[in-house]
């Protein structure tokens, strides 16, 4: 298999390492405006081929075009690539809106050509455990998603901290629920830019189920952390820990009510705390892994144009929540494919 990389900035390399990893791409070609950026990566990856012409990749003889350009051009990009027969692998978010995201998944269904999003947490092995424990039914029934990803800068020039940081944590709580969520509210602060620099998102499921999220990019710490609570034990996953980035706590809460709401009798429930081994294999790799085998299976990734639109879906209902200071947005009101 042919693989052709558009856009060698600050993903890309990782982007490039991996795909000459596989066993079965016989050919990688990295593509960029910028001379500077292919001059250093060829230093770095002699085995690969460089082009700053983004049509020999586009309409040459790739099989699989990946794009890791700014999200305004991920449509143009994606869209010239499937009308041209390619696969198309697209960095996270998948679109810059919900019918853009549409008309790629009827492109790439109606040519049986293959969208792969890199929501890469979803290959994260903290993730793939989580998402076991979840299956197991050892959390019981999930109550709440709570989500912090925090930092100081990077200022993005075309897209707001929802966009740039929250795709990573509301694709691990899609991955992790068995169900869509109903409605969204967002409040958020623009503070220099006219771009969003800090925002809350809360999402709504049924069974009153709820998640919330709180990016920001003027933090002056880092913090990349998620609680999932279930009614049996709570899980804490911790990305900045070294060693045990998954902690299950056997906690909870048990009322047992009396004739009156206000009686109710609560108790409390500590037990211990556990840290599961998670497998230490490098989540891109696994994701290009798995972009390769779909495409060979003829089947949906794990992580597939719908998954992408799902979260476009939500962070596009964010954008109008924010402008309309926290209004509830209804996602069945968006349209949908």
């Amino acid at each position: 298999m042919k693989v052709g990389i558009i856009g060698l900035g600050y993903w890309g390399p990782n982007l490039l390492r991996n795909f000459l990893a596989q066993p079965d791409v016989t050919k990688v070609t990295g593509c960029d405006l910028n001379p500077s950026r292919i001059k250093s990566n060829k230093l770095k990856f002699p085995n690969a081929e460089f082009t700053e012409d983004y049509d020999q990749i586009l309409k040459g003889d790739t099989d699989l075009v990946v794009i890791a350009t700014p999200v305004a051009t991920h449509y143009p990009l994606a869209k010239t690539a499937l009308e041209n027969g390619k696969h198309i692998w697209v960095e996270k978010p998948f679109t810059a809106s919900v019918n853009e995201a549409i008309d790629l998944i009827e492109t790439a269904e109606r040519k049986n050509l293959n969208i792969f999003v890199d929501h890469t947490f979803i290959y994260n092995g903290a993730v793939i455990k989580l998402k076991e424990l979840v299956d197991k039914g050892e959390l019981g029934n999930i109550l709440y998603f709570d989500s912090e990803r925090i930092n100081l800068g990077l200022f993005q020039k075309d897209v707001n901290v929802v966009w740039d940081l929250a795709p990573h944590d509301l694709s691990i709580m899609l991955h992790l629920m068995n169900q869509k969520p109903k409605s969204i509210t967002a409040t958020g602060i623009a503070n220099f830019n006219g771009m969003e620099n800090l925002a809350h998102i809360c999402v709504y499921f049924e069974n009153n189920c709820f998640a919330h999220f709180h990016v920001n990019w003027t933090s002056p710490v880092k913090i990349r952390r998620m609680i999932v609570g279930g009614d049996k034990k709570m899980v804490v996953y911790d990305d900045m820990e070294n060693m045990e980035k998954i902690k299950v706590y056997d906690s909870g809460i048990d009322i047992k009510s009396t004739e009156k709401i206000h009686e109710a009798l609560v108790q409390y429930r500590i037990g211990d705390m556990y840290s599961p081994k998670v497998i230490q294999v490098e989540a891109l790799s696994l994701a290009a892994r798995e972009c390769l085998d779909a495409i060979k299976e003829n089947r949906l990734p794990k992580t597939s144009g719908y998954d992408g639109l799902e979260v476009v879906k939500i962070l596009e209902a964010s954008d109008r929540s924010i402008k309309n200071m926290g209004q509830i947005i209804e996602l069945a009101d968006l349209i949908s494919a």
